[in-house]
């Protein structure tokens, strides 16, 4: 028997002021919607000096954004139950497209991670960032919490099944990034303090079998060179050594924009993806950087309140597990950047060029304000 619940909540729709009754019909979270956009927008500008000042890549970018958005918007639509209901079946079909980029995925340097469909060209590993959350969400609003080490087992298999197609591809970031997305998901349902300790002994372990048969020579050289990158100066330490010059040249105000030389040059590779905050801290300083900080703090942070007032063990335990996934997201990127990580290629969240992951991003922050406008009904306990 599962725990889920409902919570009570005695507010008449009549108590509420016109435009709140608009913005809850329309499910719209403007403390969500208004610091996304802003990032979104600050993100257009640097992205433009980021690219070598490209117009068709600007132009590109805007039609993703706008996209991306009319996702959110039509997401957020969706009742809480029907993201239940659909939870499974989302999550098989997302396996089954990483199937498909393995036996017909287009590669790109390097790497396999895409599949074209003709009209469409995409990276399917980014549906399971949101999929993946909901999959372990559902499973767990079915059982007693705090979970048994039978319910465990399966869950840990569903992570690490499309963890592991993804990391074949190979694509050490995303893979890390779905992984830490349903690890969330397994902590919010309740998980124990001696299943973390167990679970953290197994990857302590593991990780001398992995750094041997699974990691790819690239991405060996890659974590060697976090320790010193001036070994390899025109190599595999060169990304981490130009970043951090970019940094550090930008000072508190900054070269202004479009100025930055690292990028201009560029010195800087990648500038326009993950290394995107280099060229902001280069051409924006220490404010423009602290901006962006603002503007992230204030959506993980009324994230957090809606993970908090979630009405449902589901829905708690999907927002809990987006909210993670999103900062793992962020925090993996700046620490990539400013030398504290081998660079794994994680893009900068609603800032770096990309379609895929901000329409992916996007669907999250949708399932969030779904979650967030679900009306409350009454308590039950089943």
């Amino acid at each position: 028997m599962g725990n889920d619940f409902t919570r009570v909540a005695e507010v008449s729709p009549r108590d509420l002021g016109a435009r709140t009754r608009i913005l809850r019909l329309l499910h719209i979270d403007l403390w969500l919607v208004l610091p996304l956009l802003a990032l979104s927008a600050g993100g257009l500008f640097v992205l433009f000096s980021a690219s070598g000042q490209s117009e068709s890549m600007l132009i590109a970018q805007i039609r993703n954004l706008s996209v991306a958005m009319f996702i959110l918007l039509v997401t957020a639509q969706v009742r809480v139950d029907t993201l239940k209901g659909a939870a499974p079946y989302l999550f098989v079909l997302a396996i089954l497209l990483l199937v498909a980029v393995a036996l017909f995925g287009v590669g790109a340097k390097g790497a396999q991670r895409w599949l074209n469909l003709g009209f469409i060209r995409f990276q399917p590993s980014e549906v399971m960032k949101f999929t993946m959350p909901l999959a372990i969400a559902w499973w767990f609003s079915k059982k007693a919490l705090p979970p048994n080490p039978r319910a465990l087992v399966y869950a840990f298999a569903m992570v690490a099944l499309p963890s592991l197609l993804i990391l074949r591809q190979p694509d050490l970031g995303t893979s890390i990034l779905v992984a830490s997305g349903g690890l969330s998901a397994v902590y919010m349902a309740g998980l124990q303090w001696r299943y973390i300790v167990f679970a953290s002994a197994i990857g302590l372990l593991s990780m001398w079998p992995a750094w041997i048969f699974v990691l790819e020579d690239y991405q060996k050289r890659r974590v060697l060179t976090l320790f010193n990158p001036e070994s390899d100066r025109l190599g595999a330490g060169w990304n981490i050594i130009q970043s951090k010059t970019a940094i550090g040249s930008g000072g508190w105000t900054g070269l202004g924009w479009t100025e930055g030389s690292q990028a201009q040059l560029d010195f800087l590779p990648e500038g326009h993806t993950d290394f995107i905050i280099a060229v902001l801290a280069e051409e924006f300083g220490f404010r423009g950087v602290a901006t962006l900080f603002l503007l992230y703090a204030v959506i993980l942070g009324r994230g957090l309140m809606i993970t908090w007032g979630a009405q449902s063990t589901f829905a708690r335990i999907v927002a809990g597990a987006l909210v993670a996934s999103f900062f793992f997201g962020l925090t993996v990127n700046l620490a990539m950047v400013s030398g504290l990580l081998p660079v794994v290629g994680v893009p900068l969240p609603m800032v770096s060029w990309g379609g895929t992951a901000m329409v992916s991003t996007m669907i999250g922050f949708g399932i969030l304000m779904a979650i967030s406008t679900e009306t409350p009904l009454t308590r039950t306990r089943r």
